[in-house]
C-alpha cells in the first residue's frame, strides 16, 4: 500500500514538473495577442533619419504610441535596448520573449526598422556584488547563447544589425572596472562565429564609445578610455564585425565645425571612420546615439532653436558627405517620466506624447526633398 501510495506521489510529481516545462515551451513559442495597428509605411524623403528609443519594458498603449510618432517625424528606423537581464532573467534555460516581441511586432506595423543594442547581465551570470554591466570572460559564452537566441528569433523577422554591447570605454559601462579593449576584442570574437552560424544575414555592429575625454589609455580621475585611443587597441586586435556604432554627441559645437582629435563633436565620426579603415575594414556605419541638448542651465546644452539647426544640418551633412552612414539615429525620443535633469532636454516629444519644437522641424525635413 504505502509503495503504491509513493509511487502516485512519485508520478504526480513528475506530471506536475512536465506541466510547467510544457507550459514554459509554450509560452516561449506562442506568442500572446497584442493590440497592434493596422500596417502602415514612413513617409519621408530622407530615410537616413533615425531615433534612438529606449521603449522596451513600457506598456503596450506608450509603445503603440510612441511608435506612431516616430513613423509620423519621417524617421525610418529605431535604436533599442533588449536588455539580456530582462530577456533571460532567471537562468541560462529560460527566456522571456514577451517584451521584446510586443516592441518588434509594433515596429514592423508602423514599417520601422529595428536595430538592437544588447547588454546588462542578468545576476546568474555574473559575480555577486558586481554591477548588470560586468561580464567577465567565463560568461562571454553564456552572452553569445542570448544572442543567438535574438538572432535565431528577430533576424528572419528583419531586425539584423545587433550592437555588441555600449560604450564599453567608460567605466561605469563595462562593470565598474577599467575598460579593456583587448577583452572587448575576445567578446566580439566569441560571439560573431556563434551568430553568424545561425544568423549569417545578421550585421554585428561594434559597440558606440562615448566620445572624446584626455587621449591618454586611461584617465586616472574616471578610469574611463579617450574612444579614439580605445578603438585603436580594440582594431589592432582584429575582433570580426559587420558594420560600426557610432555615438556623435554635438556638445555646444555646430555641426559642420570641422574634426579635431581633441573636441567632441558631430564630425568626430570622421576620425573613427578613418580608423576603421585604415585597419582594413570596409563597413557600414550607424549612428546609435547623439544630438544637441536644449537644457537652459547645462554647459554642454545649446539654444533650443540652435539645437533644431544642428539636427537638420547633422541630417544633410550626412547625407551629402558621408556615403557608407546608413542611420542617423539620434539620442532620445521620449523618457516615460520626467527626470528633472538635462537628459529631459536631449528628446523630441515629452513624456505625455506632447511634440516638442525639434519633433515638427525633423519632420518637415524629412517630407522635403
Amino acid at each position: 500500500m504505502r509503495l503504491t501510495r509513493r509511487l502516485l506521489l512519485k508520478s504526480v510529481l513528475i506530471s506536475v514538473i512536465c506541466g510547467v516545462a510544457l507550459l514554459q515551451l509554450y509560452r516561449q513559442r506562442v506568442p500572446p495577442a497584442f493590440n497592434l495597428p493596422a500596417a502602415a509605411s514612413v513617409r519621408t524623403q530622407h530615410p537616413i533619419v533615425g531615433v534612438h528609443t529606449r521603449l522596451m519594458g513600457l506598456d503596450e498603449p506608450t509603445i503603440r504610441r510612441t511608435l506612431q510618432q516616430v513613423r509620423e517625424m519621417g524617421a525610418t528606423t529605431i535604436i533599442d535596448l533588449f536588455p539580456w537581464a530582462v530577456i533571460q532573467p532567471r537562468s541560462a534555460n529560460s527566456y522571456e520573449w514577451t517584451g521584446s516581441d510586443m516592441l518588434i511586432a509594433h515596429a514592423q506595423r508602423q514599417g520601422l526598422t529595428v536595430i538592437a543594442r544588447l547588454d546588462f547581465v542578468p545576476a546568474w551570470a555574473r559575480p555577486a556584488n558586481t554591477s548588470d554591466r560586468y561580464l567577465d570572460p567565463d560568461h562571454y559564452a553564456a552572452y553569445a547563447d542570448f544572442v543567438v537566441a535574438f538572432a535565431q528569433r528577430y533576424v528572419p523577422q528583419g531586425v539584423q544589425v545587433l550592437q555588441i554591447w555600449n560604450e564599453p570605454n567608460l567605466r561605469f559601462e563595462w562593470g565598474d572596472r577599467a575598460p579593456d579593449p583587448v577583452a572587448y576584442a575576445n567578446l566580439l570574437k566569441v560571439v560573431y562565429p556563434r551568430v553568424k552560424a545561425v544568423a549569417p544575414e545578421a550585421l554585428i555592429t561594434l559597440a558606440g564609445l562615448a566620445p572624446g575625454g584626455p587621449t591618454g589609455l586611461i584617465d586616472p580621475q574616471t578610469l574611463s578610455v579617450n574612444d579614439l585611443t580605445f578603438l585603436k587597441l580594440c582594431l589592432a586586435e582584429k575582433p570580426p564585425f559587420d558594420a560600426v556604432s557610432v555615438h556623435a554627441y554635438g556638445s555646444i559645437n555646430p555641426a559642420e565645425q570641422a574634426p579635431d582629435l581633441t573636441i567632441t563633436n558631430f564630425r568626430r565620426t570622421e576620425l573613427i571612420y578613418d580608423l576603421v579603415l585604415a585597419a582594413g575594414y570596409e563597413v557600414p556605419f550607424y549612428i546609435t546615439e547623439g544630438g544637441w541638448n536644449d537644457h537652459a542651465r547645462w554647459p554642454n546644452a545649446v539654444s533650443p532653436p540652435i539645437r533644431v539647426q544642428n539636427t537638420l544640418a547633422a541630417y544633410a551633412w550626412a547625407e551629402q558627405h558621408w556615403p557608407w552612414m546608413h542611420t542617423v539615429g539620434f539620442w532620445q525620443f521620449s523618457l516615460p517620466n520626467l527626470t528633472y535633469t538635462y537628459a529631459d532636454n536631449y528628446t523630441f516629444v515629452a513624456p505625455d506624447g506632447t511634440p516638442k519644437a525639434i519633433y515638427y522641424a525633423v519632420q518637415a525635413f524629412t517630407q522635403q526633398p
